[in-house]
């Protein structure tokens, strides 16, 4: 089975996550769950499905020091290292996500009530941190 890629976008209550298809070619939306709840179905996940890698979002602030985040991503990431060994963790940029993906939705047209949905949006968080992170390492590996 060709393995998958899958997507980290961390919140202090809820985590989005998006996958891609076995090729890593496309990105999904695949779920978002609790903070608390993640790293068990992260590893569910792991165990059902080959995961070469989980691409976490480091969230940078504008002036470029690490968000007030980042201590619970790291704690994070250390337990789901621990839980799936097999999966690398790679780190992604992900300063711009957010606000692209509630514009995204915006511009889905999806009703208010749905872009106030904050599951969908860290879904698509996801997605979109996915996404960039796929055309990022085809943009890289083109020699």
């Amino acid at each position: 089975d060709m393995p998958r890629i899958l997507a980290v976008d961390y919140g202090n209550k809820r985590v989005g996550l998006a996958v891609t298809d076995p090729m890593q070619i496309i990105a999904t939306a695949l779920t978002t769950v609790y903070s608390s709840k993640a790293v068990e179905f992260i590893s569910d996940y792991c165990n059902a499905e080959v995961v070469e890698e989980v691409v976490v979002g480091k969230p940078v602030q504008m002036d470029n020091t690490p968000s007030e985040i980042e201590k619970n991503i790291l704690l994070f990431i250390k337990k789901l290292s621990e839980r799936c060994p097999n999966a690398k963790v790679v780190r992604y940029d992900e300063r711009f996500t957010s606000k692209i993906a509630q514009r995204t939705l915006l511009e889905a047209g999806l009703k208010k009530q749905q872009r106030q949905d904050k599951a969908l949006i860290d879904q698509t968080s996801a997605v979109i941190l996915l996404q960039s992170y796929l055309e990022h390492k085809r943009n890289f590996l083109k020699i």
